[in-house]
């Protein structure tokens, strides 16, 4: 039996990860911690909390002496540590948040868990940390090229990792580090673009694509990533980084169409919009190395992945109806 610190645990990633662990792990002891911020949905865990599958924690992980109580009350064998501002814009309009939460959230979470003997630290990361490929590349982001963040969002992430591996090299803490490409799945807060262009189209409202919509993504299933980090977990292959893609390159204006097309729905919703300051061209994953030493594959094709979101919203409207749209 292991027990298992897993913060940021109600948002997107974070729920689902917890939900996989419980599938596959029913005698480790989980905890999640989360601030249950705009993004965070009580509700994506809320089955597995009443039933007492997991324990549930309302706290914030740049609150330092909160994070000293986590750890002294009780002892982890593993922490990840999904808890992060994520969204773009929002960066761009306040960045203090950002470097508060990402980075001193994350040395906070670091630092304890090295006080606390945890035996593995995973930091949940992003290709947004390489910055951009630019238009007609045919490059890949891989684990050595160096870091190169647009945003304020993707510079406290960096900013983590590299604080993240610090660790191991000043006080060998084992620690990994995964980055992943756009994820997409059940639970994803509505202000990322799958969920939010699925519910304005469901509402006849104008979808506001940025620029010309032909900014590109990897899309992964988020199954596959939550393997992914398992898999990373089990290795123990401490001061490691790895890449996690999909290898499914779309354009944000193809991603808007299968939404249209999904709900029969008009192209004449569509509206372009101005782009958005740091608003890079191209991210495009290479997995060669986890696939390599770690035996990991995307099992689920984007065909796949995608039909199974759009069916699991189309589903569930209350839940969207109910999740706040990012202001």
């Amino acid at each position: 039996m292991k027990k298992i610190l897993i913060t940021g645990g109600s948002g997107f990633i974070g729920s689902n990860y917890v939900h996989y662990c419980i599938q596959k792990y029913s005698n480790n002891q989980i905890t999640v911690l989360d601030k249950l911020t705009y993004a965070g949905n009580i509700n994506n865990i809320i089955d597995l909390i009443n039933t007492k599958k997991i324990k549930f924690i309302q706290g914030d992980i740049a609150d330092k002496n909160f994070i000293k109580k986590v750890f002294f009350d009780e002892k982890f064998n593993i922490v990840i540590n999904f808890a992060a501002e994520t969204h773009v814009d929002k960066s761009i309009d306040n960045p203090d948040i950002f470097v508060n939460t990402n980075i001193v959230g994350t040395n906070n979470l670091l630092l304890e868990s090295m006080r606390n003997d945890v035996d593995h630290y995973h930091q949940i990361s992003t290709d947004e940390v390489y910055g951009d490929l630019g238009n007609n590349s045919i490059n890949y982001f891989t684990e050595n090229m160096p870091i190169n963040p647009s945003s304020p969002y993707a510079a406290s992430k960096a900013a983590s990792d590299v604080l993240a591996l610090s660790y191991y090299k000043t006080y060998k803490f084992p620690v990994t580090i995964s980055r992943c490409s756009n994820n997409y799945g059940p639970y994803q807060f509505p202000e990322k673009l799958i969920p939010y262009f699925f519910q304005l189209a469901l509402q006849n409202k104008s979808l506001p694509v940025y620029g010309d919509g032909k900014n590109i993504r990897d899309w992964l299933y988020v199954e596959d990533h939550c393997c992914a980090i398992d898999l990373i977990l089990k290795s123990k292959k401490y001061g490691e980084v790895y890449n996690i893609g999909g290898n499914n390159e779309y354009t944000n204006i193809e991603i808007t169409k299968f939404i249209l097309k999904f709900l029969d729905k008009s192209d004449k919703l569509i509206t372009f919009v101005k782009d958005r300051n740091a608003h890079d061209r191209r991210y495009a994953i290479d997995s060669t190395k986890i696939k390599k030493e770690l035996n990991w594959k995307p099992l689920i094709t984007f065909e796949e992945g995608i039909q199974k979101t759009f069916e699991w919203y189309n589903n569930n409207r209350v839940w969207l109806k109910n999740a706040e749209f990012a202001n």
